[in-house]
């Protein structure tokens, strides 16, 4: 197996791609009891459009299919259900779907292997009827029901639909109840056999492991050794410009929640995103992080209550910074930040505030290592976007504050900027 060594963390992890192109990834931790296993396929909601790599046809599926795909997998054909055969053993087991891939996972102390073959062979082995298929529609379509009335999710979904016009992130993981109503066993099938084949995931496993001997396990338990065409997916084009400045829904909440999104483009830019997603951080936590002025004086005041998130979400297809909070005022958070930037643009950036945020989150980073389930998500969803996560301690020395006013200059501009709020009835 080929071995990265990274000095900065004192971590390692050995890679491995099988014959059929399945990507293995151990990170070993030497007498840590608890062992975590992540098997993940580049298959999320923005994948509603591809290529059969056999006979060339087109297919366009209906929203929410990768997400109605992963809540089936667990079903088996003799009537038993995986996740309760994990959780039997004491076994802590989860599924998620995000918008670039579905991930299946377990953490244990005890029973790995048996936790190993229920993982990999309920993965490997889908079982879907017309009965099983109409039956899950109506457990999903409460699920729908649940977000359609979650303030915070519909805060996140109107700013994605201020962001962009045609982008398929805009639209629900789940999908809509009418969506979900079009899906088949036979959609399911041809997904499941397009996306789920070794070439296209990742099995990435975090505890104290000989990773040869575990190697040989994953080889020994895997079905298909044959290799496949790489999957042509089609996006929609979507346009530089956000789609739109503003969006306000009135809900049941106590005080208004709001969501500023800045819209990034990484088209040509994607080779340097870890760095690019460093120097984010940074700038955000300048800006309205708990320790700058702005946030200081905002909660003095009493325009936000509490910290706000933040964030940058990217793919390659996708890719922008959210702030989140609650306040009485939105639009006056809103102008505060953007003369906040204007302000960091035209001087110079504090050196000494700037190289305490970058030891702060080279910290925050550095934590992450602690726990085993921390390192497999995030080793599952950087391969996934083609990273590997090493890459980000790597690249603190790269950033300087040039780079910072540099990316300010680029993204954190009026332009990219929407607000989307939700308001009390």
């Amino acid at each position: 197996m080929e071995r990265i060594e990274n000095s900065n963390v004192k971590e390692e992890c050995y890679l491995e791609r099988l014959n059929n192109g399945l990507q293995v990834i151990i990170i070993p931790k030497k007498d840590i009891q608890k062992k975590y296993i992540i098997w993940a396929t580049k298959f999320g909601s923005i994948d509603n459009t591809f290529i059969d790599s056999v006979t060339g046809e087109k297919n366009e599926i209906p929203d929410g299919v990768a997400h109605f795909l992963e809540h089936k997998m667990f079903e088996q054909k003799d009537g038993t259900d995986s996740l309760y055969t994990l959780m039997a053993l004491g076994i802590d087991a989860n599924a998620y779907t995000t918008n670039d891939h579905t991930a299946y996972l377990f953490e244990c102390t005890e029973h790995f292997y048996e936790g190993l073959d229920e993982l990999m062979n309920y993965v490997q082995n889908p079982y879907f009827t017309d009965e099983n298929v109409e039956k899950e529609k109506g457990i999903i379509g409460q699920e729908i029901g649940m977000y359609d009335d979650d303030p915070g999710w519909q805060l996140y979904v109107n700013a994605m639909d201020c962001l962009y016009e045609n982008n398929p992130i805009k639209i629900d993981i789940a999908g809509t109840v009418k969506s979900i109503s079009k899906i088949t066993p036979e959609i399911l099938y041809k997904c499941y056999n397009t996306f789920y084949h070794p070439s296209n995931m990742v099995f990435v496993a975090v505890g104290d492991f000989e990773p040869e001997k575990l190697l040989k396990e994953i080889k020994v338990r895997i079905k298909d050794n044959k290799s496949k065409n790489q999957i042509k997916r089609i996006y929609p084009e979507e346009k530089q410009e956000i789609n739109k400045k503003y969006v306000e829904k009135q809900m049941e909440v106590s005080l208004p929640l709001f969501m500023i999104g800045f819209k990034d483009q990484l088209k040509g830019r994607y080779h340097e995103v870890v760095k690019r997603h460093i120097a984010i951080e940074i700038i955000l936590n300048m800006l309205v992080g708990k320790s700058s002025n702005l946030y200081s004086n905002l909660y003095k005041e009493g325009s936000v209550l509490g910290g706000l998130d933040m964030e940058y979400e990217f793919g390659h297809e996708y890719a922008h910074v959210l702030i989140a909070g609650q306040s009485k005022t939105p639009k006056i958070v809103y102008e505060k930040i953007l003369q906040k930037l204007e302000e960091m643009r035209k001087n110079d950036i504090n050196k000494e505030d700037f190289e305490r945020i970058k030891k702060k989150i080279y910290g925050d980073y550095t934590v992450e290592y602690n726990n085993v389930a921390d390192i497999g998500r995030m080793f599952a969803s950087d391969y996934v976007k083609g990273i590997n996560s090493f890459e980000y301690m790597n690249k603190f020395e790269e950033i300087d504050t040039n780079y910072l006013k540099e990316i300010l200059n680029q993204l954190f501009v009026e332009d990219n900027m929407v607000m989307s709020v939700i308001k009390g009835k």
